[in-house]
């Protein structure tokens, strides 16, 4: 039976940073006094979501039935998300910093000409991001490039591969909207304009596709 003031968030079947990322997102919407229940079934999760309490500091309890994990967490005061929870999850699950790069997709093909090619072309270089020994540190999806990350792409489950290996994923919520396509988002988080410049101004080697 659930407790009054406790959120939940099932975050079964899903591998880090996911679990982080959605507890992290969840936090900050807390009322005073309110826990939240984070449930998964990966023990690397267990160990990374008990570094984020600490961290966050809340009391923690964790309870363990059928192969599954409870974990409680209680924030002793108002957690304020101060950056994306996509960037904080990197951090907290200890993934290495292994590329300082960052690519930047604005459209759904690559080059100009044949679109048919340019879909292939587009698809066969995420996989390769996706599975060369070094990922890029962050990747952007804008214009007609934020349809890559939603239902229906070839590419969703290569974008998630780059995620799970510590790959920032991030869409231009404005394209989202244009698009009509939000709803349909299937990987990484929502950015803006002034993330987005941010990140062009601050990092050197951003590579446009």
């Amino acid at each position: 039976m659930r407790r009054e003031n406790t959120m939940k968030v099932d975050a079964r079947n899903l591998t880090c940073p996911k679990p982080v990322v959605m507890t992290l997102e969840a936090l900050p919407k807390l009322a005073a006094g309110e826990s939240l229940d984070v449930v998964v079934n990966d023990e690397v999760a267990v160990g990374n979501l008990t570094r984020l309490a600490a961290q966050k500091d809340c009391d923690l309890k964790t309870v363990v039935a059928d192969g599954e994990t409870t974990l409680t967490l209680t924030p002793r005061n108002a957690v304020k998300a101060d950056r994306s929870a996509l960037d904080e999850a990197a951090d907290i699950c200890q993934i290495p910093d292994t590329s300082s790069s960052v690519v930047m997709f604005g459209s759904a093909t690559m080059g100009t000409g044949n679109d048919e090619l340019g879909h292939v072309l587009i698809k066969g270089l995420i996989y390769a991001l996706a599975h060369q020994d070094k990922v890029p540190r962050k990747v952007i999806f804008f214009n007609g490039g934020a349809q890559l990350t939603c239902e229906g792409s070839e590419s969703v489950d290569d974008i998630k591969e780059l995620e799970s290996r510590g790959t920032v994923v991030l869409t231009c919520g404005t394209c989202l909207d244009y698009y009509g396509i939000r709803d349909k988002l299937a990987v990484g988080g929502v950015t803006n304009l002034y993330e987005i410049a941010q990140t062009v101004a601050s990092n050197p080697g951003v590579t446009r596709i």
